[in-house]
């Protein structure tokens, strides 16, 4: 498909991962902006598998810490 002949859409997604491409750590504070009134599914996809994961692991030590701490 040529530039001429791209959608909007085809277009926005090119943009968005170019953006990702050249702004990494811009993708994190986009997700969790984007949680504030998005939903979860948007928050781990924008996040990827490292960001998930991580996000996981502090939800999980949050959970640990608070069960010593309010015993």
């Amino acid at each position: 498909m040529s530039e001429d002949k791209e959608t909007p859409g085809r277009r926005r997604e090119k943009q968005r991962r170019e953006e990702l491409i050249r702004n990494p750590t811009g993708n994190i504070n986009d997700a969790f902006n984007r949680a504030e009134t998005g939903n979860l599914a948007d928050l781990v996809a924008s996040l990827g598998w490292k960001g998930t994961g991580i996000l996981i692991l502090a939800i999980i030590i949050g959970f640990i810490a608070a069960s010593i701490f309010l015993k």
